[in-house]
């Protein structure tokens, strides 16, 4: 598990392809390694990857061809930045919001503008996951724990405030630029909460009225 807020902005290092898919050599920048063994997890970008190598500086990861296929990973290129979080202790303050690492679909950053000292994102959503996606909740981005803005239908927003921007990778994202998103945990748990079989091949309707039924709204 991870919290979404960034520890380091890395770079990729070294890509081999291995047998139909990859692995990758991730340098860490800023964030330390001392605590880190091999088998422990690694964020990157908003996926979470297993530390199969450590170097100094850097640490090696297998990418499965699964993995290649739902996130962006595959189309990073030598030298790309990356955004690093090491997973979740016990002890920890979870400043940002639960997120597992593992990417439920591809989204795209469709406009920018500054807004104050900040700025406005807008991202485009694939439609399966719009539903899961409410103003005021979170949403992780590129592995950045976020508060959702405004939704309309498959399109959202968010706010960037400088500090993040400036210690992210989103300072990067232009229109058109593709990210991993994860949509927060607690919608996915509430809607299989909620949905039950009517029979092997109908399933009961999500509605405002059942969420009211059950305590939420």
């Amino acid at each position: 598990m991870f919290t979404g807020i960034i520890e380091s902005e890395g770079k990729l290092k070294k890509i081999e392809p291995v047998k139909g898919d990859y692995r990758m050599t991730i340098q860490v920048g800023k964030m330390s390694l001392e605590d880190v063994k091999i088998g422990d997890s690694i964020a990157c970008n908003g996926v979470c990857l297993t530390a199969i190598a450590l170097e100094s500086d850097a640490y090696v990861a297998d990418v499965s061809a699964e993995t290649l296929k739902v996130t962006t990973l595959g189309n990073l290129q030598l030298g790309a930045p990356v955004n690093l979080e090491k997973a979740l202790r016990l002890q920890d303050r979870l400043g940002g919001h639960l997120v597992s690492g593992h990417v439920d679909g591809v989204g795209e950053v469709v406009a920018i503008e500054q807004d104050a000292r900040s700025w406005r994102y807008q991202i485009r959503a694939p439609k399966a996951l719009s539903r899961y996606i409410a103003a005021k909740g979170s949403i992780c981005i590129n592995g950045i724990s976020l508060t959702v803005n405004h939704v309309d239908w498959e399109l959202f927003d968010v706010n960037i405030v400088p500090h993040t921007r400036q210690e992210t990778t989103i300072r990067t994202f232009e229109v058109g630029t593709q990210v991993n998103l994860e949509v927060d945990l607690l919608a996915r748990y509430i809607e299989r909460m909620l949905t039950q079989e009517s029979d092997e091949s109908e399933k009961e309707t999500l509605t405002r009225e059942k969420l009211a039924e059950h305590g939420f709204g």
